[in-house]
């Protein structure tokens, strides 16, 4: 999805949906297939960055003076960072092909989200040629840094784009000198580009990011949305028992009842710490085994059978076992 073309195909591409009822009955095949890929849960993390993303593409629309507000998505791993932002990334592209089709006949297709990772040890050059790669411009070894950017500024508002997510953010560090360039080639981009930046990294507030002058700065033009793990309880309402629901209501299993999982919320809780990412993981290999077993249900028994991420692991270790 770091080229223009994957991203196309991505958002384009009918995201899987649950079994409705009165659907004929999918192969063992098709049901493995969709619960490897499974659907996207909508978390209040997605919710509050797609209400916050809405908001600053219209409050940055007709800016000029000054970089545009931004957003940075933030959390420990395994929390749906990427997953929020891919989400949002899909549902701008095709609000925004919705309301401006390309001309019949027209060969080019609105390019209205860009989407960039961060690579490991960035510098200036290395991540503007990223940004480069994404549309494919031409980069050549003699051309300087300077050079790219200006292609790649003219490029990307001759494209029109409109929201540019980078990933992987926690991977500069301003406090060095390629991490210090890195950074303010980012705050360039943002004050000569027409669009919202919105980064993700994991617990950016915890790293180099947010300290010092340049720290100071994104820090006074980002809004933090917190990806962090889904509490048990907040106030009268019980976020993760909620998912877990959504997460049950999704499944593709001939012998599994309903309202199964939620009774286990206080041990799937401790099992994933709050964490979507290894909430979904667990939940899903669980029903591919009932699939292939041919139990077709999952129980507390086959959860603790899973062997879910070394982060989670490490940090429940199941002392019961059963039903």
């Amino acid at each position: 999805m770091t080229t223009w073309q994957g991203w196309q195909r991505f958002a384009t591409t009918d995201p899987v949906t649950p079994p409705q009822p009165g659907d004929p009955l999918r192969s063992t095949e098709e049901r493995l297939a969709y619960h490897s890929s499974f659907v996207t849960i909508r978390t209040p993390a997605i919710s509050t960055l797609a209400a916050q993303v809405r908001t600053l593409m219209v409050l940055g629309r007709h800016q000029q003076a000054t970089a545009r507000p931004s957003l940075i998505v933030t959390g420990p791993a395994a929390a749906g960072k990427t997953t929020a932002l891919l989400n949002v990334g899909r549902a701008c592209y095709l609000a925004h092909i919705r309301k401006n089709p390309a001309p019949p006949g027209s060969a080019h297709a609105a390019v209205p989200v860009a989407y960039v990772l961060v690579p490991p040890g960035a510098t200036a050059k290395t991540l503007i040629t990223e940004f480069a790669r994404y549309l494919g411009i031409p980069v050549t070894t003699r051309m300087t840094q300077t050079q790219i950017t200006d292609a790649v500024c003219h490029t990307y508002t001759q494209a029109g784009v409109q929201l540019v997510l980078i990933d992987e953010i926690h991977r500069l560090n301003p406090r060095t000198t390629t991490g210090a360039q890195t950074a303010d080639l980012l705050k360039d981009l943002t004050e000569r580009l027409s669009a919202t930046f919105v980064y993700a990294g994991i617990n950016v507030t915890d790293t180099p990011l947010f300290t010092g002058v340049r720290g100071a700065q994104l820090a006074g033009r980002a809004t933090l949305v917190d990806c962090g793990p889904l509490p048990a309880r907040h106030g009268t309402r019980r976020p993760f028992t909620d998912v877990i629901t959504d997460i049950e209501n999704a499944l593709d299993l001939h012998q599994h009842k309903p309202g199964t999982l939620p009774r286990h919320v206080p041990y799937l809780h401790q099992r994933t710490a709050g964490r979507i990412g290894s909430l979904t993981r667990l939940i899903r290999q669980a029903a591919i085994t009932a699939i292939c077993d041919g139990t077709e249900r999952i129980t507390k028994r086959s959860l603790d059978a899973v062997q879910l991420d070394h982060l989670a692991e490490t940090q429940h270790r199941p002392r019961t076992r059963g039903r």
